[in-house]
């Protein structure tokens, strides 16, 4: 079932979040986070923009949220989203579901574009933002540095209202 963040929910969400620090460079964090910092973040992002997750058997598999894009006025109507799956709940269509749900929120709310961040290589993230229409707009080599190696990002774009304003 997919329904909008509690905050009871950080303990779980920061549970799946710190398996991605902690074992990969699909974020650029490198030390875990508290359920206090979560709760702080989930508190901060909420209140502007939809923050979902999705759980089964009362248990959090996966989450999924918008947040500013930058700080500046005339970003707006631009949003940046993520998604994040317990590591043994992959491939089995909650982070499309999260997206779908997340998406049209966003287009309910008269969102015009969303960006997709994403490090390389990540070909399932790749494959999930491509499957909801994002396409590639930018890749900036080697921003990144975590375990000892370098990391390139890319930029997936969706444009949910074109003709907004």
């Amino acid at each position: 079932m997919i329904r909008a963040v509690k905050l009871e929910d950080a303990f779980e969400i920061a549970e799946i979040y710190n398996y991605y620090i902690l074992n990969s460079c699909v974020t650029f964090e490198e030390l875990a986070v508290s359920t206090e910092e979560m709760r702080g973040r989930i508190e901060a992002t909420n209140s502007k923009f939809p923050w979902l997750v999705f759980e089964k058997d009362n248990t959090v598999l996966g989450y999924a949220y918008a947040t500013v894009w930058k700080p500046r006025s005339a970003y707006k109507h631009t949003v940046e989203i993520t998604v994040y799956l317990n590591n043994e709940a992959t491939k089995n269509g909650i982070g499309s579901l999260l997206y779908n749900e997340l998406i049209g929120q966003l287009t309910d709310l008269g969102f015009h574009a969303v960006i997709g961040g994403i490090s390389l290589p990540n070909e399932a993230s790749i494959a999930l933002h491509e499957k909801f229409g994002f396409e590639k707009i930018a890749q900036f080599k080697e921003v990144g540095y975590k375990f000892k190696k370098w990391i390139d990002v890319g930029y997936w774009e969706l444009l949910i209202h074109e003709n907004s304003i």
